[in-house]
């Protein structure tokens, strides 16, 4: 595999923080670019995001003194100096359709964090071990700007990456009408720590704004199918869910109820082995971030936990525990994954690798 010189576009920002750690000693990616706000133009990465710094990993040495670019004034110069860029910025949901389209006609794909283009039907939303194959709607994506290279992909929420993988191989192989799920989310999915949001503290808000209907919609486009120029959503499962957010650092989890399509519902023990023995594209590849297991099962009652389990694999991992017949559902469990690596930049920087490997980036 060549190696790849990419940049972060919104590089000060927690989630920017995050890729440029995870980045730091990749196999395939080598960082070359930073861009942020032009308030941060001009100023080594240093001295722009040294007192912002948020996550408990040192930022890398070999970017401290990196020159910061203008994301959105520097576009044909970073396109020049890169294969493609991860985006995470912090701006209103127009403004970065444009600046990610801007980037992709500039001939640099994008793989974004951000939520702007998980709508948009010709842009792929990819979880890599569940709908890996619908990478391919970026040959109608690029006739659509005029591309030759460029284009853009996204990951989904990273609240969906604790509960819908263990839901997704559960329904292709059973069949499931319906999913209920309340997500308890770290405050590094705001983009804080405890530092930066005192308020937190043995607090609990029961609202994040936009996120229940993320958490609703944006699965049925995971389940979608890609029907000639656009990826169709699925109709089913019917999902409806609460979003609280809790005092934890970091790490989402989600408990989940569930009922089972015609009556077909599975032993306890056909479940667990269902997630046990599941593997998408990311493991058939061994993508250099994907976890060698991709759904671990927890048999103790009270497990997994968010502070003993969130960094399973690296953080890539998902933990599920607690899977128990329900009163009113089929059954019901709790599953955990840690929300800035499988959830942002983590699951991002995965999905890049399959890109890379299945050609998309050359």
């Amino acid at each position: 595999m060549k190696k790849y010189k990419v940049g972060i576009i919104g590089a000060t920002g927690m989630v920017g923080q995050r890729f440029a750690t995870i980045l730091e000693n990749h196999p395939w990616f080598e960082v070359v670019c930073l861009a942020a706000s032009s308030r941060s133009a001009g100023k080594t990465y240093k001295e722009a995001a040294g007192d912002k710094w948020r996550i408990a990993e040192k930022m890398p040495e070999s970017m401290e003194n990196m020159i910061i670019k203008d994301a959105t004034g520097d576009i044909a110069e970073i396109a020049s100096m890169v294969d493609f860029v991860f985006c995470a910025v912090d701006m209103k949901k127009d403004e970065i359709k444009a600046l990610e389209e801007a980037y992709a006609k500039a001939e640099c794909p994008v793989v974004s964090n951000n939520s702007a283009h998980r709508g948009t039907p010709d842009v792929p939303m990819v979880v890599p071990e569940i709908n890996a194959d619908h990478i391919k709607v970026i040959d109608s994506q690029r006739k659509r700007l005029g591309t030759k290279r460029g284009f853009i992909a996204v990951k989904s929420n990273c609240s969906l990456q604790s509960y819908v993988p263990a839901i997704y191989p559960l329904d292709k192989k059973y069949g499931i009408s319906e999913v209920l799920v309340c997500t308890y989310q770290a405050i590094s999915g705001a983009g804080k720590n405890f530092d930066s949001w005192p308020e937190m503290i043995d607090n609990v808000i029961p609202y994040i704004g936009g996120e229940e209907e993320k958490s609703e919609q944006e699965p049925l486009k995971l389940w979608g199918r890609v029907d000639g120029d656009v990826i169709v959503n699925a109709t089913k499962p019917a999902f409806t869910a609460q979003c609280i957010r809790v005092p934890v650092s970091d790490g989402h989890m989600g408990a989940v109820f569930m009922r089972f399509a015609d009556g077909k519902k599975p032993s306890k023990q056909e479940i667990i082995d269902t997630w046990t023995s599941y593997a998408g594209r990311a493991q058939e590849l061994e993508l250099p971030s994907a976890p060698k297991q991709f759904l671990h099962y927890f048999t103790e009652d009270n497990m997994p936990q968010t502070k003993l389990n969130r960094q399973l694999e690296k953080g890539m991992a998902v933990s599920i525990g607690r899977l128990r017949e329900d009163t009113q559902y089929d059954y019901k469990f709790v599953c955990l994954s840690h929300n800035t690596l499988r959830g942002a930049a983590g699951g991002a920087v995965l999905l890049a690798e399959l890109l890379a490997a299945e050609g998309y980036m050359d």
